[in-house]
């Protein structure tokens, strides 16, 4: 990656300001743009152990209007034109190339996925103080080694002292939100155990689900096709596997039963049920995937219903 050898690795200070919330993985969700509706959803996972509270009707503007240019206004939370473009740059130095509109698209709907997850926050009754930013701004420091650090990382992707507290103020928020809706993520679920024989030939597989007509074990088969994990899938809940179709095949078959061939962008699939459990616990993969999901499906609604201005020159 290019970038200057005295400025603090990027990943590293994201990672600190924990500003990694959704960029990428959540990047599927629908582009920026301007909705008339004000309503407040119901907020999958509000109600956690935390107990957070669901009266939003009086919650203050989550961070006071100001005359900076913006470059968006997102539910009431505003995302200044100067921090836009700090992120920007920090984009441009991770990826070390020059950026296209849709990578400007992309940092921007991070910026505004960001700033819904904060302003949901502030009405659920979390708050960042100054006494907050302070500590958080000391752990940064302290793990850079120097204020110096931290001063030349600022320098180098252009945020000042407002913009950066106020990228940080944002950061905090839209991640205590974040692991709101993830914690009301059921630890346990339905899953089920596959094994799979996957194919790259069309003809190859009918060939294959003929011998398995003709009483061919399907276990033998599988080995023959993936010496390694002899097609194993294990065990995984529903929203688990990236290909819907395949999902809802494995999901009606019954114990030892074996599905026609399936094709995906993957190949050519046939999938057999070998046990189910209606309450399984996740693995910390699968947990994790359903938690993705639960946010971005949080975006998605929160999105719906709620103001989001861009304001780019």
């Amino acid at each position: 990656m290019n970038r200057k050898a005295t400025a603090p690795p990027l990943f590293y200070i994201k990672a600190i300001l924990g500003l990694y919330l959704l960029l990428g993985f959540l990047s599927a969700c629908k582009p920026a743009q301007r909705s008339t509706a004000q309503a407040t959803p119901s907020l999958p996972g509000e109600q956690t152990s935390a107990q957070v509270a669901t009266n939003t009707a009086a919650a203050p503007t989550p961070v006071p209007p100001t005359q900076q240019p913006l470059a968006a206004i997102a539910d009431g939370w505003e995302i200044s034109l100067a921090e836009y473009q700090s992120e920007l740059a920090q984009y441009k130095a991770a990826r070390g190339t020059e950026l296209v509109p849709e990578d400007e698209d992309r940092v921007l709907e991070d910026l505004v996925n960001q700033a819904l997850l904060a302003s949901a926050a502030s009405k659920n009754g979390f708050s960042v103080d100054d006494a907050l930013l302070d500590e958080r701004t000391q752990l940064l420091i302290d793990q850079l080694g120097s204020q110096a650090a931290l001063d030349g990382w600022m320098q180098t992707y252009g945020y000042d002292q407002a913009t950066f507290r106020q990228a940080l103020r944002r950061s905090i928020a839209s991640a205590w939100m974040r692991d709101q809706i993830a914690a009301g993520v059921p630890k346990t679920a339905e899953q089920i155990h596959a094994r799979q024989i996957l194919l790259y030939n069309l003809d190859q597989a009918n060939e294959v689900v003929g011998l398995l007509r003709a009483g061919n074990d399907f276990g033998n088969l599988a080995v023959q096709y993936d010496p390694v994990a002899r097609g194993d899938l294990g065990w995984f809940p529903r929203g688990y596997l990236l290909d819907e179709k395949l999902e809802e095949v494995a999901f009606s078959l019954q114990p030892e039963a074996y599905s026609e061939v399936i094709q995906t962008l993957a190949g050519y699939h046939i999938l057999q049920l070998l046990e189910r459990d209606a309450q399984r616990p996740l693995t910390p993969e699968a947990l994790l995937a359903l938690q993705v999901q639960a946010v971005q499906s949080w975006l998605n609604e929160r999105r719906s219903q709620s103001e989001v201005q861009v304001l780019l020159p």
